[in-house]
């Protein structure tokens, strides 16, 4: 007798037969797995980039960003300063002709006025910004002139690595004395009365005298009488003084004077022109002046 054959086909066997892992039922076959870049099984994803650190350990901006920034502070110091000067487009405008015609004139001169139009432009805005920080220069010191504070406020608007203590010493008459350490040495810069601001500065040099040494102490009086100093002319005054200490010793200073602490008095923190704290950009303007 004839055996009869089963219709049943065979299961295929090897890797074509096998059909999803043990243990993983269920799973497609087409999923990505977490952190993997699509179109690439098994590679993870790329980390994005951590941002530039400046020195102050904040993300730095954009040279755009910066920009913007900038042209803003401008903007708000020439409102500002144009409300207390008037004449103040007049002027720039003045200078800015002038420089350009000037340039332009040595252009024809030399049978050259079109090679010359770029470059008298650029000097010609030059010259008007200038003359604009020059000018918020003199309307700023001019709103902060003869109120208390206005020392520590040039003070600390001053470039360069000037650590400033503000009001370390005072009189109810709001006499003021401040303490700045830097290149020089130590300077003690007072405003107020002139007789009680010296004892104030006599005071403050027997409180630092073990602790300061041999180091050079110059004795500034802000004010407009004979021996002081004005206050347009405080940070020029304080700028040319001589370098004395390094580096190095400026910090070893700063560390020896910070045991001594300083006696704040509820001073103000700055000038209050008008009723108003001085806006930072008029600052910002003061420096590049």
């Amino acid at each position: 007798m004839a055996r009869s054959r089963s219709t049943d086909s065979p299961a295929p066997t090897g890797k074509a037969g096998r059909g999803p892992a043990a243990g993983a039922p269920g799973r497609h076959t087409g999923a990505t797995a977490v952190g993997a870049t699509p179109g690439k099984p098994g590679k993870p994803a790329k980390a994005p980039k951590a941002p530039k650190l400046g020195k102050d350990g904040k993300p730095k901006a954009s040279r755009l960003a910066k920009f913007k920034n900038q042209a803003g502070m401008m903007r708000q110091a020439y409102t500002l300063t144009s409300k207390n000067d008037p004449k103040l487009p007049w002027a720039m405008l003045i200078a800015f002709v002038v420089v350009f015609a000037v340039v332009e004139l040595i252009g024809v001169l030399l049978s050259s006025p079109l090679i010359f139009l770029p470059f008298a432009v650029l000097l010609g805005l030059l010259a008007a910004l200038i003359v604009f920080g020059r000018r918020a220069q003199g309307s700023a010191y001019k709103q902060v002139e003869g109120q208390p504070g206005a020392a520590s406020w040039v003070l600390e608007g001053m470039r360069g690595d000037w650590r400033v203590s503000s009001g370390v010493a005072g009189t109810r008459e709001l006499d003021a004395l401040h303490r700045v350490l830097g290149r020089p040495g130590i300077l003690l810069v007072g405003e107020g009365n002139p007789q009680r601001v010296r004892g104030l500065i006599a005071a403050e040099k027997r409180r630092m005298a073990k602790v300061v040494g041999d180091t050079p102490i110059y004795d500034i009086v802000v004010g407009d009488g004979e021996g002081q100093v004005p206050l347009k002319k405080l940070s020029t005054h304080v700028m040319k003084l001589p370098r004395n200490l390094s580096g190095a010793e400026v910090n070893a200073l700063g560390k020896r004077m910070a045991a001594l602490g300083t006696q704040r008095l509820p001073m103000p923190g700055g000038p209050l022109p008008g009723g108003r704290q001085m806006s930072v950009s008029q600052r910002q303007v003061r420096r590049r002046g």
